[in-house]
């Protein structure tokens, strides 16, 4: 499996590890049953992505504040991100707006190769020291114009947009594979619908609520 989980951390004391273990059971009863994905959720330390003072809601069912306005999406929202994506293992990712790393580094146990673009720069930085710490060695994160996506890169199987865009930016759509998926939450200021995008047609998977994607960088 790619981006093994490789070192250890507080992610594997008992404690951290019931608390992975109830919020996968979880997700199987909201019937999330993709399981490279369930398995990555159950192997990301999801506590080790959480600034110190918001550790004890980890694993609660509900987005994390991360600073600057940003969050950890909820643990629903990321996995079943992952799982429109259909990842087999070989696929290369762009993720827009990387913040913590957490789904990014869920995204690197499905896939091959990852890019997370993050526009705020502490981020960005926080991000890839947490997912270096942890030996995830198949992560690239950049800090970036998500809307521009990484041109240099493309093109991607998959695409994960974690803000709420007004439309699916034409930049990642460009970028896209012609048999590839993207998946971005569509809607006016933080509510909309999630879409998932792929062989030139969209369909809503379900009510969200994002923050809003934003053009261009913050330093």
């Amino acid at each position: 499996m790619a981006g093994r989980h490789r070192r250890g951390a507080p992610g594997s004391a008992p404690r951290a590890a019931d608390a992975r273990a109830a919020m996968v059971a979880r997700l199987r009863r909201k019937g999330l049953t993709d399981p490279r994905v369930l398995a990555a959720m159950h192997t990301v330390p999801r506590e080790r992505f959480i600034p110190e003072q918001y550790a004890d809601m980890a694993y609660a069912d509900r987005p994390v504040p991360i600073g600057s306005g940003q969050t950890v999406s909820a643990p629903d929202i990321v996995a079943l991100t992952a799982s429109a994506l259909a990842l087999t293992g070989r696929e290369s990712v762009l993720e827009v707006g990387g913040g913590s790393g957490y789904a990014a580094a869920v995204l690197a146990q499905c896939a091959s190769r990852v890019i997370s673009i993050e526009r705020r720069a502490h981020l960005a930085e926080r991000a890839r020291a947490v997912l270096g710490d942890l030996g995830y060695d198949n992560v690239e994160v950049r800090h970036a114009d998500g809307m521009a996506g990484a041109p240099d890169a493309a093109p991607f199987d998959a695409i994960a947009v974690a803000a709420m865009a007004h439309e699916i930016p034409p930049a990642l759509l460009d970028q896209l594979a012609a048999d590839g998926i993207l998946v971005c939450p569509v809607g006016d200021r933080s509510d909309g619908e999630f879409l998932r995008h792929g062989a030139g047609r969209s369909e809503s998977l379900s009510r969200v609520s994002f923050v809003p994607l934003v053009e261009g960088l913050d330093r």
